[in-house]
């Protein structure tokens, strides 16, 4: 694992003049229809697709949430981003919201060409319970096969259902705690059973070979960052090419709009995209 000193957050600094078009639509998704925002460069066809999953610890968080990471990716990575508004527990418990990433995932694989983008590579990437929902979407297209997810990156992922792996919440000075944590996946998984499921606890799982290579980004100022290093060094020890970089002066809400971690996340992906070999470390 490497550690970074984050830099300050300024939205300002962060854009560039490229000029973006966005559109919203929504599909069918595993109960109800999904919205979906779409962020491309004016001008420009077949780029990879992104799927990008907000935070909000699977019972919050809408589509606006994601706007500052799904802004960065369309303009820093040439990608068309779908930031993708799917379903909140406890309405929606699991599998509804990773069953909505597959779904969008088929959508954009059969739309690509129609909306601007190449749907045979696809990306994915997402924060908290966003995070949570791409490396689960990476499990879903594993083993199902119809749809194959190139890289993803996952940003203070919650993996754990089983709370075994969280740093002090004191020596840290968390912006989440264990209570947030353990109600949000009581609303997510109301079964205990699903906790074990290896799309809902991936730490739990015995196959992680054939995963997409990951970029998975922590923050020190948060009490999920041990889970998210442990899943790492798991990947890497399954042969998955495995980023993982501590953020030191992040906190786990921030990490989502931390310009060094985005920026870190872009080149890894532009370096996979690129058929380069991906550092595992």
């Amino acid at each position: 694992m490497r550690t970074t000193h984050s830099r300050s957050f300024s939205a300002g600094s962060a854009w560039s003049a490229k000029t973006l078009e966005v559109e919203e639509v929504r599909i069918a998704g595993y109960e109800s229809n999904i919205p979906l925002r779409l962020y491309r460069r004016s001008g420009v066809r077949s780029l990879p697709v992104m799927l990008y999953f907000h935070g909000g610890a699977f019972v919050g968080g809408s589509l606006d949430d994601a706007e500052f990471a799904a802004r960065y990716f369309a303009e820093y990575l040439s990608a068309l981003v779908i930031s993708v508004g799917y379903s909140l527990a406890p309405k929606h418990p699991f599998p509804a919201a990773l069953e909505d990433a597959y779904r969008a995932a088929k959508w954009a694989q059969g739309s690509g060409r129609d909306i601007g983008g190449d749907g045979k590579r696809l990306l994915a990437a997402g924060h908290c319970a966003g995070g949570h929902i791409a490396n689960g979407l990476s499990f879903v297209a594993r083993d199902r096969g119809d749809v194959s997810i190139a890289a993803q990156a996952l940003f203070s992922p919650m993996l754990d259902p089983s709370m075994t792996c969280l740093a002090d919440e004191r020596a840290v000075q968390s912006d989440i705690t264990p209570r947030q944590c353990m109600a949000s996946y009581r609303a997510y998984l109301p079964q205990a059973s699903q906790r074990m499921h290896p799309y809902a606890a991936p730490l739990e799982s015995a196959r992680l070979a054939g995963l997409p290579p990951a970029f998975i980004a922590t923050a020190r100022n948060d009490v999920l960052h041990v889970e998210a290093e442990t899943y790492a060094a798991k990947l890497i020890g399954a042969g998955v090419p495995t980023q993982v970089m501590r953020y030191s002066n992040a906190t786990h809400e921030r990490i989502a709009y931390d310009p060094q971690a985005l920026e870190d996340a872009t080149r890894f992906f532009e370096r996979h995209l690129e058929g380069r070999a991906v550092t595992v470390g």
